[in-house]
This record gives structure tokens, sequence and C-alpha cells, in this order.
């Protein structure tokens, strides 16, 4: 299952369905409210979580591989929390965040307002209703008191592929990846957000080793 950022934005993560199309079915979706997905208020991580386990029964599939770029990520792990029975591994893509930090926001709005960072190629126009209220209930999950309790938890393997370029910074992916006990954390030199462009062959590798543990998996 690949999960696209945001929130808010279409899926746009044809690029990474490419590089393991081969090995496994790749599941790619419109978040509610985004793309071609019906707009149904209301828009959250519960709802995000519940579609995503719709979508799974749909298929019916038992255990699949959530793969997240961005905000997907930090989705992809929420799911794993949630419903680890059904996820073999998961793969978090310049992502994976459990934090409302102000100096990160204020490093990474720097950044992008001096226009340093161009965003995906989308084939929707974001839907900026969907990322007002998915973040706005996003901050509100990571209050839990028993949060990093079930984080450290959380068995089920875990990849993060973070670029040394992204404008966003990597120090709350590099404390998850050291307090996940099966998870690890891989840095692309010169790689920005959008991790694929201009660095495919490495990033291939990363994942197709990762989903090649469990393509053979019941």
């Amino acid at each position: 299952m690949l999960c696209s950022g945001g929130p808010g934005c279409c899926d746009y993560l044809e690029p990474l369905a490419g590089m393991l199309d081969d090995l496994c079915e790749v599941i790619r979706f419109d978040h509610r409210g985004c793309g071609r997905s019906d707009k149904a208020d209301p828009y959250t991580l519960e709802t995000c979580l519940e579609d995503l386990h719709a979508i799974r029964h749909h298929y019916g599939v038992d255990r699949w591989i959530m793969v997240g770029h961005s905000f997907g990520a930090d989705l992809s792990l929420a799911y794993s929390m949630r419903y680890p029975e059904h996820v073999h591994g998961f793969i978090c893509l310049s992502g994976g965040r459990v934090h409302n930090d102000r100096d990160w926001h204020r490093i990474y709005s720097e950044r992008r307002d001096q226009g340093l960072e161009a965003p995906p190629e989308q084939a929707y126009p974001a839907n900026m209703e969907v990322n007002k209220q998915v973040n706005e209930s996003w901050k509100e999950y990571i209050k839990r008191p028993e949060l990093f309790r079930d984080l450290a938890s959380l068995t089920v393997p875990g990849l993060f592929v973070y670029g040394r370029q992204d404008i966003r910074p990597s120090w709350p992916v590099e404390q998850l990846a050291q307090l996940l006990p099966n998870a690890r954390l891989e840095f692309l030199e010169n790689a920005h957000h959008q991790i694929w462009l201009g660095h495919e062959e490495i990033l291939q590798g990363f994942l197709r080793e990762f989903v090649k543990k469990f393509v053979h998996s019941t």
C-alpha cells in the first residue's frame, strides 16, 4: 500500500509503484477528499486509518507492507501501530515524525519560503480543507500519553529513508529509528524531499531489499 503525503494531496507515487510492481501487487489510493476520491467529511487521521483498513478488506489482503512518503509515512506508522497483525513491515520515506516542535516548523517554514523545494507533480490540486483537518487530528493523536510506549513496543520491521538535503530537519526521524526496536534508518546524500528524483537506483535497491523479505509470506 502506497500512501502519498500532504495531507490533502492526491496520489503521486507512480514512480515508486514502478520500482516494486514486478515483485508484488501494489495498491495506490487517493485519500478521502483528494484526487478522484469522494469529498466525504470529516477528514481526520481516524478516517484515514478506517479507509485504509476498508481497502485492505476490499482486496482480501491479510497482511501487507505499508509504504508512505512525507505525511504518508506518518500515516503508515500510525496504521502499523493500530493494526500490527495486518502489517508485514512499513517503509517511511522523507517522513515519520511524532512531534509538533516549534523549532522544527520554524526551520522547515524558513527553507520552504526561500523556495528551496518544489512540490511533487500532481494530477489534481491539493485539498487544503483535508490538510487542515487531518493536521489538527494528527496533533491530537501525538499527544496521547501512551504514544511512546506503543512505539517502543512496535516490533513490526521498519525502514526509514531520508534525504540529506530535505528542508525538513531529520532529527525526529533519527529519534524514531532509535526508539523502534526493529527499524533502521538510511540517509541518501544530496537527496531532497522527493527522494526518488535523481536517486532512483539506490532507493529502488532499499525498497526491493525490504519487500523481498516478505513477498513469499502468507
